[in-house]
C-alpha cells in the first residue's frame, strides 16, 4: 500500500514539475474584432462611394465620410472618393483632414475639370 502511494506521489510531482508546452494563440473567433484586411477591389470602392453619396444627400456627413474612407482603402487610386471625402470632412468642420483628402484628389486627378477650384480651396486653408 505504501509502495502504491509513493508511486502515485512520484508521478504527480513529476507531472507538476514538467514545463507546460508553449501554446499557440487560438484563432480569433469573433470576426468583428479582427482587423479588416483590404485588397484592391474597385467594385467595392464604387459601391462605397455610391452609399456615401446617399448619406451625403441625407446630410449624414459622418456616415458619408466613413464610406468614402472605406472606398479609399479598397482603391487607393480612386480620385472621386478623395474628392467626396474632402467635401464630407469640410461639412464636419474637419479642415485638416479635408485638406489632406483634397490634396490627394489633386495629386490623382491633375487634369480634372474642377481641379482649379480645389487648388483655390487648398490655397485658402
Amino acid at each position: 500500500m505504501k509502495r502504491i502511494a509513493l508511486v502515485l506521489l512520484f508521478c504527480c510531482t513529476a507531472l507538476l514539475a514538467q514545463k507546460p508546452a508553449p501554446q499557440q494563440e487560438p484563432p480569433e473567433e469573433d470576426e468583428s474584432i479582427a482587423p479588416k484586411e483590404y485588397t484592391f477591389n474597385p467594385l467595392q470602392a464604387t459601391k462605397e462611394v455610391t452609399i456615401g453619396s446617399y448619406y451625403f444627400k441625407k446630410k449624414n456627413y459622418r456616415a458619408a465620410a466613413k464610406r468614402f474612407t472605406e472606398a479609399t482603402h479598397w482603391n487607393p487610386g480612386f480620385a472621386e472618393a478623395y474628392l467626396h471625402l474632402g467635401e464630407a470632412q469640410e461639412k464636419l468642420k474637419d479642415q485638416a483632414n479635408a485638406r489632406i483628402a483634397y490634396a490627394k484628389y489633386v495629386e490623382l486627378a491633375p487634369d480634372a475639370k474642377n481641379v482649379d477650384a480645389i487648388r483655390k480651396k487648398l490655397a485658402k486653408k
